[in-house]
């Protein structure tokens, strides 16, 4: 088997639909481990060809996508199985954990992707444990970037990873629930605002995305002097929307080391 999936839940399956997308793999060379039987039907009979299981198989790689409490358990099914080489996407558990479970010597990537990979645009970091080569980090690299882009950081910097770009989407929504209530509030039918709301965050995202310019410049171009916006950021400033931005990832990052300590 090429690869093993452990754990059928939503990034899992966003890999696994990804993957065959890409063409990484087919349907009969990934084996996803699931103990929900119902999820295993439901699995095999969206994706022809797919083996699913209670228990993982061998496999030249495995993917653990599991929630953390259930890494420890996952990662010694997967040593029991004979996996060669592993990837977690589990949030706070580190490389070590997992290497403790495994065979001495089995090579560990640990990543940190975020949900706007179940549609393909996700954020993903990745970092390399002691056994890891150049080798088994572009593999992990190679599975991860069937679902966005992929940055390398040392593991040391993943727990900020986790507190800015794997929480991250929440905030994003956050401010899109807040705008839609803001715009209910000065007059605008609930559709509409939704619509309006909606599609400036995606508009806007693609903005930052597309023309390479930095934040500051494109904020810079929409603010007229004594204008309309202008006026609606003094207020945002004035309330301290950067500072609970930056509390935010700050404490998220501390909840993401306190999870791993556990």
């Amino acid at each position: 088997m090429k690869l093993v999936i452990a754990g059928g839940g939503k990034m899992g399956e966003a890999l696994l639909a990804g993957l065959l997308a890409a063409g990484w793999a087919t349907a009969d060379e990934i084996a996803v481990s699931e103990p929900v039987a119902e999820r295993r039907a439901e699995l095999e009979a969206k994706y022809a060809g797919l083996h699913t299981g209670d228990g993982p198989v061998a496999a030249d790689g495995a993917i653990v996508a599991v929630k953390p409490a259930y890494v420890a358990e996952a990662s010694a099914a997967l040593a029991a199985a004979g996996c060669g080489r592993v990837l977690s996407i589990a949030a706070g558990v580190p490389t070590a954990t997992i290497e403790g479970a495994m065979p001495a010597g089995t090579p560990v990537v640990r990543a940190m992707p975020n949900t706007p990979a179940l549609v393909g645009a996700g954020a993903s970091a990745i970092a390399g444990g002691v056994a890891a080569s150049d080798d088994d980090i572009a593999w992990a690299e190679s599975i991860l970037s069937a679902v966005g882009i992929v940055v390398r950081v040392p593991e040391a910097q993943l727990d900020a990873v986790t507190g800015l770009s794997g929480s991250g989407p929440a905030y994003v929504f956050l401010v899109a629930e807040a705008m839609i209530a803001a715009g209910v509030s000065v007059g605008l039918p609930g559709d509409v605002a939704t619509k309006l709301a909606i599609q400036t965050v995606m508009g806007a995202g693609r903005m930052l995305a597309e023309t390479g310019e930095p934040p500051e410049h494109l904020r810079a171009a929409v603010s007229s002097p004594n204008g309309t916006t202008v006026a609606g950021l003094a207020v945002l400033d004035e309330w301290g929307l950067r500072e609970a931005f930056a509390a935010a990832v700050a404490r998220a990052t501390e909840r993401s080391k306190e999870l791993g300590q556990s």
